[in-house]
């Protein structure tokens, strides 16, 4: 899996072997290690547990297992209700990267003894643990505000199920689409862990990006990299529209460099700068196989509003009906919605995953393990500008990370940076119909294509 490039570290097989352990690669990407007869191995377990080995089962399978009485929607998986707006109760909006709800669902687990405890993504000491983010178990709602916002960084699940597993109690799980899928095969290869994981919490998702982007965000902000202790990726401003998106780093002398994505070599997401290569073969946005689904309305009117606005996608029945309970007693502000209004706000997202999906598996050669996906390969019908789009990004996610390496293990950042500009320019000249390669790009392969 990990030669090739389908690992995308969630740590879930190394939980399962206490030689093991997940380390860092040199590009910035957690990978599993362990005595070589393990990691050579091969393993029928392993291989039904690993959320991108063709021998697990799939997310139809999974969420037809846990949500037989909802509907079934080709891009959403099985639904019982959608919605889009934000949690009113005090301090979760706010302390949130988007409407808050993820926290307030959380919490309210908690609240109401539904768990014990909810493992979810939490800062971590750079210097002290080697990294900035990572997993933890939290038993208290005080405990669980220190992890909310986004994080765009490697984090993996090892350590959350060994406690799990030698740790009674009922516990929810918040992750991305993968990580959820990988607890529900580790819940099917354990009863203990399918007795104890009561609830899975997923939040739409891109891609991965490496732990290398921190390192980008400190070249560019001047900001030296053994000074820097956290990191923010989306800072709040209420006056600001939400999908303006502003780095921010915090110094070990207080102080703080902050910039607007957008002036960054790198600040383009749809581009795929430090993209994991297993998000090349992903084909799940919104997390089919969670209880509930979170993302960001990324529509108008709600994308300019900077307080942040969630959509929701429930599938179990009991937590639609905390969502009514919410609603009732206003400490939420959710407004009902259809399935095609949730895609059309992850729009970029899908189109990435499926036509972009078909056509990267129409091109797959090679590699000991091939991708078993629910999209079809096929070519057919995409236009050439559109082709070339999925080319540069591939392109673009492979060599950042390449350049990046060579950039820290020459401390010459210009390598990167000076790339990463050139490279974003021609991407862009692809997708926009303006700007400096926009009308070159017009006259050679037709009109500009969305991200």
């Amino acid at each position: 899996m990990v030669a090739s490039g389908l690992c995308i570290g969630c740590g879930s097989c190394v939980a399962a072997e206490p030689r093991a352990a997940m380390e860092w690669n040199r590009y910035g990407q957690l990978e599993p290690t362990g005595p070589r007869d393990w990691y050579r191995g091969r393993s029928t377990d392993l291989a039904q547990r690993c959320p991108f080995s063709p021998s697990a089962a799939n997310e139809d399978v999974i969420a037809a297992e846990r949500f037989p009485g909802s509907a079934a929607d080709p891009r959403l998986g099985r639904v019982e209700a959608c919605y889009v707006g934000h949690a009113a109760e005090p301090g979760y909006r706010e302390n949130g990267s988007s409407g808050g709800l993820v926290n307030w669902v959380a919490a309210e687990l908690l609240r109401t003894g539904k768990v014990d405890a909810v493992a979810h993504v939490v800062p971590a000491d750079p210097h002290g643990e080697g990294r900035f983010f990572r997993f933890r178990l939290s038993r208290s709602v005080g405990e669980l505000f220190e992890g909310g916002k986004s994080r765009y960084y490697p984090v993996e699940l090892s350590a959350v199920l060994r406690e799990i597993r030698s740790t009674p109690g009922r516990y929810a799980i918040v992750g991305i689409p993968c990580f959820i899928k990988a607890v529900h095969l580790a819940r099917r290869a354990e009863p203990v862990l399918a007795e104890r994981i009561t609830h899975t919490l997923g939040l739409f998702c891109g891609h991965m990006k490496s732990a290398r982007f921190v390192e980008s965000f400190a070249w560019q902000l001047g900001a030296p990299m053994d000074r820097v202790r956290s990191v923010d990726y989306r800072i709040k401003d209420a006056g600001r529209p939400a999908n303006w998106y502003r780095a921010h780093l915090t110094l070990d002398d207080a102080s703080t460099r902050s910039e607007d994505w957008w002036h960054l070599a790198d600040g383009d997401w749809g581009a795929g700068f430090f993209q994991s290569a297993a998000c090349n073969w992903c084909d799940d946005v919104v997390a089919e196989t969670a209880d509930i689904s979170f993302g960001d309305a990324w529509v108008e009117p709600y994308s300019s509003d900077g307080r942040g606005t969630n959509v929701v996608v429930t599938r179990s029945p009991a937590l639609a009906a905390m969502l009514r309970d919410g609603i009732a007693d206003g400490r939420l502000a959710l407004e009902p919605v259809d399935a095609d209004f949730v895609a059309n706000t992850q729009a970029a997202g899908f189109r990435h995953r499926r036509e972009g999906l078909a056509w990267r598996l129409s091109r797959r050669r090679g590699g000991p393990v091939r991708p078993v996906k629910r999209v079809a390969p096929s070519s057919a019908g995409i236009p050439l500008r559109r082709r070339l789009v999925y080319r540069m990004r591939a392109w673009i996610a492979r060599w950042s990370h390449r350049l990046a390496w060579l950039a820290h293990a020459f401390d010459a950042p210009v390598l990167y940076t000076g790339w990463a500009r050139r490279s974003l320019a021609i991407y862009q000249g692809l997708t926009w119909s303006n700007g400096k390669w926009g009308g070159l790009f017009d006259r050679l392969f037709g009109p500009p294509v969305k991200h």
